[in-house]
């Protein structure tokens, strides 16, 4: 193998590692929103203590759940719709995050700035003592 060849061949092998590494970059760290949702979170549980106080947030089976206000949660898929980075509850912006690429959802998980452009799946709450149901 002459030089030409060789380098010929290094930039093929480079350009199929990129090539991965890039379809790998765009696939989602969590999995898809779920179809059919029906859990319930026992808010005395220390696993779910922070939804006691407004601005706290808990995730459970690919949903984020925050507590809103003082009367009421909001539920929404977690992965971020742009490339499935999990989203964080701000409770001071009013609003759900992505760190990766700075997307923002609203609290109903519609897009207020992308690069996402669809919105997270919203899911029902209900709240009866200290149980909070989540459900589609």
């Amino acid at each position: 193998m002459n030089r030409e060849q060789f380098l010929k061949q290094l930039g093929m092998v480079a350009v199929a590692t990129c090539a991965g590494c890039g379809m790998y970059a765009c696939s989602s760290e969590t999995e898809p929103a779920p179809a059919n949702a029906d859990f319930t979170l026992d808010l005395t549980e220390s696993a779910n203590a922070a939804l006691n106080n407004v601005g706290g947030s808990v995730t459970k089976n690919g949903i984020i759940v925050a507590r809103f206000s003082t009367t009421e949660f909001v539920a929404v898929s977690v992965a971020c719709t742009h490339q499935g980075t999990p989203v964080t509850y701000r409770n001071a912006q009013k609003d759900f995050y992505c760190s990766n690429h700075g997307s923002r959802f609203s609290t109903a998980g519609a897009v207020i700035e992308g690069p996402a452009n669809r919105p997270l799946k919203q899911y029902n709450t209900e709240l009866t003592g200290n149980q909070l149901r989540v459900f589609s």
